[in-house]
């Protein structure tokens, strides 16, 4: 039988209980006083339990429905409120309360903006003093793994374009991958809001059906494609800045360049969803060895670049250097495919 796993305020020392035996047939264990009180447990006070691998979890029942949390912004402004209101939907509060003496009309722009920026989130009531934002979205039915494979989709998609807007020097399809990265961002957010349900409540967990070491894997995979959606829209702000197309030789080598970069990131993302370990084990190392080949591209392509126009080619340098990392974000979701697929002690 494993241990109890508590949630609540860190104690000083571990403590042990001996497990008895009630009526012949019943395991019972006593719950430390301390614990038991601090958590307004008493005679008949009702518990729940979450069997997790060999420990069981025990958390007191939460009879809240919606977890509220209250912020004053009165001293909060633009991108200091933005962040603000974007903390407490990640930190997981399903209703959100904006409190100030008066809440000025540029501070309910960036509310609103804000708002609109992630997902689920509805303002329910405005007054003069104060903001109530709802979460909207029903918790139980997030898919942390749909969501990260709509990251996938959507990041991969986004590079892809920047290459073709970078070739044909089209500022329309620059500005639209530029766009997209907002949709990303979303994502992450929802990502990292179930991310840290899952810290803190067992119940969150249950309902994911999967364990924290799982999701703790696609919340780290996430980040990786976040950043990979950021260098795409990176791409695309360069290729604005130029006033033609590259030359047809360095964009071969960018295009293939770009090509091995997506392959480390669907290798790798291929090996974080597989189920099957040995596989999952076999394309993670696939993924970590191309890096290196990646990496002697990157240099051959940085000689060409010596021989174009100096401005062209600290812009494309960038690109390049871009790309690269993508690569490189590709082998870190490798690694944590890896260390997923590894035996557990």
């Amino acid at each position: 039988m494993g241990g109890f796993m508590v949630y609540s305020e860190p104690y000083e020392r571990m403590e042990t209980r001996k497990v008895q035996v009630t009526g012949g047939s019943t395991y019972t264990v006593s719950l430390p006083k301390t614990w038991a009180t601090d958590n307004g447990i008493e005679a008949g006070s009702v518990v729940e339990f979450y069997p997790e691998s060999d420990s069981l979890l025990l958390t007191p029942k939460d009879e809240r429905d919606q977890l509220e949390g209250t912020l004053d912004i009165r001293d909060l402004q633009d991108e200091e409120l933005n962040r603000a209101v974007m903390t407490m939907y990640v930190s997981g509060f399903d209703i959100i309360t904006l409190e100030a003496n008066r809440i000025t009309t540029e501070q309910r722009r960036t509310i609103s903006s804000a708002t609109q920026g992630l997902v689920g989130l509805e303002v329910l009531e405005e007054t003069g003093n104060k903001v109530v934002i709802q979460d909207l979205l029903d918790s139980s039915e997030l898919s942390i793994h749909n969501a990260v494979t709509r990251m996938r989709l959507i990041a991969l998609s986004m590079l892809d374009d920047a290459i073709t807007a970078l070739a044909e020097n089209d500022e329309d399809i620059a500005r639209d991958v530029i766009t997209r990265d907002e949709d990303v961002d979303r994502l992450w957010y929802v990502v990292s809001r179930i991310f840290r349900a899952a810290l803190r409540t067992a119940k969150a967990t249950e309902e994911l059906g999967m364990s924290r070491e799982v999701c703790f894997d696609y919340h780290s995979s996430a980040r990786q494609l976040e950043r990979i959606a950021d260098h795409a829209a990176k791409i695309g702000r360069l290729t604005l800045q130029m006033s033609s197309a590259p030359p047809e030789e360095v964009m071969e080598s960018l295009e293939e360049l770009h090509d091995d970069a997506t392959d480390v990131i669907d290798t790798a993302m291929d090996a974080l969803f597989s189920a099957d370990t040995d596989e999952a084990t076999e394309l993670a190392n696939e993924a970590r060895q191309a890096i290196l080949e990646i990496d002697e591209h990157a240099r051959s392509i940085d000689k060409l670049l010596r021989e174009q126009d100096p401005q062209q080619a600290q812009s494309l340098g960038l690109v390049v250097d871009s790309l690269s990392r993508c690569a490189d974000y590709g082998g870190n979701i490798a690694e944590t495919a890896l260390q997923k697929a590894a035996p557990r002690p």
